[in-house]
């Protein structure tokens, strides 16, 4: 059996482990499935930025399931790995097959969830759990008790079931806030009360039905739970669980709670899991999302330029969590953001010609259009009367060939730094592929971050308007937009514009 010195009060001593069931509670977000190599590689990279538990998946809920546990236990990962079991001994059998560190047993308690989903009395729960706690414990040395529904249990009763469990061998007691309806007062409150009358470590489990889990989590820790759950961008059942990036940044930045996490490695994570699932990351996401270090208003600019604290936490800076910093273009932009972001481009134009630029930003952003760096040089290109022609990249041709037995694959022609070069790729689909291969015969690193597309006609000969964002080597990011009735044409030309800017820095 392996020890038990994981779950120990590391609360006491300004430290709080985490608990990350992406795998687990975030899959069961309607309409993802994770696929085998991507549950792999996020479980790689949930140890890699310290994650302490990573709850792989329900083992006795099939075949595949369990085979992709057993693969995530094989990996060698400093993370402990977790399978999620049910109160009966087949369920536990299965977790003890695919070797995991960690059992996680749950079984209802309150009287709605009781009564309703395993017909069993309050008496045989607790008979249920003490019996199964304790087949855990013969096998193993970790055993994870919830009792499911926590926040709606009789408080006096949900005592009784956590002494009951920490009797029979429960290593740590999770407390799940499971349909999200207790406050953080409240949930302080429950925490206090079961830290001074249950002798076993704390793990919280919060959803987030009225947007309370990360602030529910937070009052548990603040109250003595030493264990914190999160998934990965908040997914999990209806509105999702606390977020892994939000919780441990208030942690580490407010409360100067220790967590482990490699936060620099939080922005790189969230990305990762938004492409595998398919969600994206709301731009106003905390902590994450790509507004949270950007800035258009002009008095909000200005003092950023000058002094970053003057608008951003300080506590949290965009290099801690793997952001940068950008100032934006639109309606509400100021001549210090403009003329800075037309300096970075070796840009210099005079008092009346950036009077002259910011004006027709503000014009055209007022028009509800999206004002991209691109179109920045241009109209500072015009009020200069100036052309600032140098191109890194120059396509000459493109070719796509695509079908439904086909794999879409994309071959481009095209000028680089005055050198010709011809480069294929293929793809998910023919944008994709067209994009990879414009990415491919670009000599340095970059990388797409973003894609938007829109059509501003009707019918199925639709004008497209495609906005690309790109990064660079240097982890500055451009910009840049393309139209026409063609999608695959119209990304590439965005791709390609974005790429030109860099050459600008």
């Amino acid at each position: 059996m392996r020890g038990i010195a994981f779950f120990t009060d590391s609360h006491a001593r300004g430290e709080v482990t985490v608990f990350d069931t992406t795998l687990r509670d975030g899959e069961q977000t309607p309409g993802i499935a994770f696929t085998f190599e991507q549950k792999l590689e996020i479980a790689h990279q949930l140890s890699d930025i310290g994650v302490h538990a990573i709850e792989a998946g329900f083992p006795a809920s099939g075949k595949a399931e369990k085979e992709t546990v057993a693969a995530i236990r094989k990996l060698g990962l400093e993370a402990k790995i977790c399978g999620l079991a049910r109160m009966t001994k087949a369920d536990v059998d299965a977790c003890l097959d695919c070797d995991v560190d960690i059992v996680h047993v749950f079984i209802p308690t309150s009287d709605i969830q009781r009564m309703h989903t395993i017909n069993k009395t309050r008496e045989e729960v607790l008979d249920i759990s003490a019996e199964i706690i304790r087949y855990v414990r013969d096998h193993l040395g970790l055993c994870m008790f919830s009792a499911m529904d926590a926040t709606r249990t009789d408080w006096d009763y949900l005592i009784r079931v956590f002494r009951t469990a920490a009797d029979a061998g429960a290593t740590i007691i999770n407390v799940p806030d499971t349909v999200g309806v207790i406050s953080p007062s409240g949930m302080k409150t429950l925490i206090t009360r079961i830290a001074r009358e249950v002798d076993c470590p704390i793990d919280v489990h919060c959803h987030n039905d009225f947007g309370l889990a990360v602030a529910n989590t937070i009052a548990a820790v603040e109250a003595g739970a030493s264990q914190v759950q999160v998934t990965v961008n908040g997914l999990g059942e209806r509105a999702g669980n606390a977020d892994l990036g939000q919780t441990v940044m208030i942690m580490e930045s407010i409360y100067k709670i220790r967590t482990g996490i490699r936060k620099e490695r939080l922005v790189e994570t969230s990305r990762l899991v938004s492409r595998f699932s398919g969600i994206t990351i709301p731009p106003t996401q905390p902590v994450v999302g790509e507004n949270v270090f950007s800035h258009e208003s002009g008095i909000h600019s200005h003092g950023v330029i000058k002094c970053s604290e003057t608008f951003e936490p300080g506590i949290m800076t965009p290099e801690m969590v793997g952001h940068r910093r950008r100032l934006t273009l639109g309606k509400h932009v100021g001549r210090h953001a403009v003329r800075q972001m037309l300096t970075d481009a070796h840009i210099s134009p005079s008092d009346t010609e950036l009077n002259m630029i910011v004006e027709k930003v503000k014009a055209i952003a007022s028009r509800g259009k999206r004002v991209t760096d691109a179109d920045l040089y241009e109209i500072a290109e015009s009020a200069m009367g100036i052309e600032l022609n140098h191109k890194v990249l120059t396509l000459q041709d493109i070719a796509i060939m695509t079908g439904n037995h086909v794999i879409p694959t994309a071959s481009v022609k095209a000028t680089v730094n005055g050198k010709e070069h011809v480069y294929s790729s293929v793809g998910n689909g023919p944008v994709d592929a067209a994009l990879n291969a414009i990415l491919g015969i670009v000599p340095t690193r970059v990388q797409l971050k973003e894609f938007n597309i829109e059509a501003i006609s009707g019918g199925s000969d639709a004008i497209c308007h495609v906005t690309i964002a790109v990064e660079d080597e240097h982890g500055k990011i451009f910009d840049a937009s393309g139209s026409g009735d063609d999608i695959v044409l119209a990304s590439v030309e965005a791709l390609v514009n974005a790429i030109n800017l860099t050459s600008r820095i």
